[in-house]
Parts: structure tokens; C-alpha cells; sequence
């Protein structure tokens, strides 16, 4: 239902993400853990589609929903 492939963002040389990959199917869920700045806040806002990956691509029902053209 829900796939990220291979993403990463950069804010200049910051890479805040690094080559995520994820599938999650229908009826699953996941928690997202770790350490203030490691993340967590760019990995969701990338998959809600409100940033773009500097790399990688989000799927949703296998259409890609991460590309500037569709923002």
C-alpha cells in the first residue's frame, strides 16, 4: 500500500534521511523511534507528501505520489 524506495534528503551537504526503503501493506503499521535530529519529522513529512526526496520515490497503491510534477 505504502513503499518508500531508496529515499534521502539533503538541506545543503545535510542528509537528514539516507536511502530509506520501506513496504508496508494494508492493515499495517509501524513506529518510528530515535533520537531528536536523527530524522523522524523529514521521513513522515516526506512520505505525507509535503517534501520532495532529494532521491528515491514514495508509492502509494504502486503510484508514485513523491514527484515535484504531482506537489
Amino acid at each position: 500500500m505504502i513503499e518508500c524506495r531508496n529515499l534521502s534528503k539533503y538541506y545543503g551537504k545535510l542528509e537528514a534521511v539516507s536511502n530509506f526503503s520501506l513496504h508496508l501493506g494494508e492493515r499495517e503499521f509501524l513506529s518510528i523511534l530515535g533520537p531528536s535530529g536523527c530524522g523522524k519529522t523529514t521521513l513522515l513529512r516526506l512520505i505525507a507528501g509535503l517534501d520532495v526526496p532529494s532521491k528515491g520515490q514514495v508509492l502509494l497503491q504502486n503510484q508514485e505520489i513523491s514527484s515535484e510534477k504531482i506537489l
